[in-house]
């Protein structure tokens, strides 16, 4: 297979990270036979600082003519200032408007030799096997008026969370197609007793049910869900929600299986292109010493092989190596290990 790849380093730990996955890509393509090229493109503060803009009209273009693309991390202290009127989480959120990339999956599976780096009791984490689906061009991120102003003498800010009906739709029926082949219970998560939003959304999770009906479907208000993600996260299958509620959840699901930087995450959208990133962000304070845990990232490679290109054979390989590298003690340092970041990709590599 031929296959374009842009990569988007980033900021922080990403070119660290994404340099990981690009040896276990590249050996995935030599033993399979494959042909993937691979092009760099700025993104985040990095950008910014180079020209003006947290990700180009030239970066775009190149990922939609691409297959598929490999996202670092975004962001870090020199960015930080709340007036800047440019900052590097616009280069995510352009990414996704214009890739159309709606939906957000992101697995979290306990490795069972990590059971004692979660601060959760053992007898809570063994099997966890979730999937959780985000809405990722809606609500809160998107929603207009997004602003601030002064009345009266006061400041005001002013966020909006709105929803189209197709918005929904879209994000909930796939959801049920991913439940389909694995344990057949979508939880749909909502805050309907408050939002307006929500109760749209809940009305056409139950409408959508009507579709599957071998799909169990649960709605669960987001508080409850948070709750039960810390003291029952085996009862879940595959969750649902929109997209703040998700960004929050997802991060509380990683203490799970002991660290952020075990987690990837998909980004897709109508047709096959899809964006690949470990949900961990920029981590600063650790970038450029070499300790950063690439797993998220080389995970998010497998999904990559899996979702924009087909190639489930590769991905299970890539799944199965850091599988196996867990479970013979290999660890960075975020899991209590004294591996590098090239080191911890020697293992996996060394698997495949």
């Amino acid at each position: 297979m031929d296959a374009k790849i842009v990569v988007l380093p980033g900021d922080g730990i990403g070119p660290e990270v994404t340099s990981a996955a690009l040896k276990i890509l590249k050996s995935i393509a030599a033993k399979f036979g494959h042909n993937f090229s691979f092009s760099d493109y700025l993104i985040g503060g990095i950008s910014i600082d180079t020209f003006g803009t947290a990700l180009t009209e030239e970066a775009i273009a190149a990922c939609k003519d691409a297959n598929a693309v490999l996202l670092g991390a975004v962001g870090g202290p020199k960015w930080d200032d709340p007036t800047a009127t440019v900052r590097p989480e616009q280069g995510l959120l352009a990414i996704r408007k214009a890739l159309g990339l709606y939906a957000n999956l992101r697995p979290v599976k306990m490795y069972p030799a990590l059971i004692d780096s979660s601060p959760l009791k053992p007898e809570l984490l063994d099997g966890i096997d979730l999937l959780v689906v985000r809405e990722l061009t809606g609500g809160l991120y998107f929603g207009q008026p997004k602003e601030r102003s002064e009345v009266n003498g006061k400041i005001r800010a002013v966020d909006t969370m709105e929803y189209f009906h197709y918005e929904i739709e879209r994000i909930i029926d796939l959801a049920f197609k991913l439940a389909q082949p694995r344990r057949k219970k979508v939880i749909s998560v909502d805050k309907a007793n408050i939002l307006e939003t929500s109760r749209l959304w809940r009305q056409i999770a139950a409408a959508t049910a009507k579709k599957y009906p071998d799909v169990t479907l649960e709605n669960m208000l987001v508080d409850t869900a948070a709750m039960r993600l810390v003291t029952a996260p085996k009862s879940f299958d595959v969750l649902v929600t929109e997209n703040t509620f998700g960004d929050i959840l997802t991060d509380e699901a990683s203490i799970l299986v002991g660290s952020m930087g075990m987690l990837p995450s998909a980004s897709i959208g109508v047709g096959g292109l899809g964006l690949y990133e470990p949900i961990h962000g920029s981590a600063p304070d650790i970038a450029g010493k070499g300790i950063a845990n690439p797993v998220g990232t080389i995970l998010s490679a497998a999904l990559l092989l899996r979702y924009s290109l087909q190639l489930e054979d590769e991905a299970k390989l890539i799944e199965s190596a850091v599988e196996a590298a867990i479970a013979e003690g290999c660890r960075t340092v975020d899991l209590g290990g004294k591996l590098s970041t090239d080191e911890m990709s020697e293992k996996i590599l060394a698997k495949i």
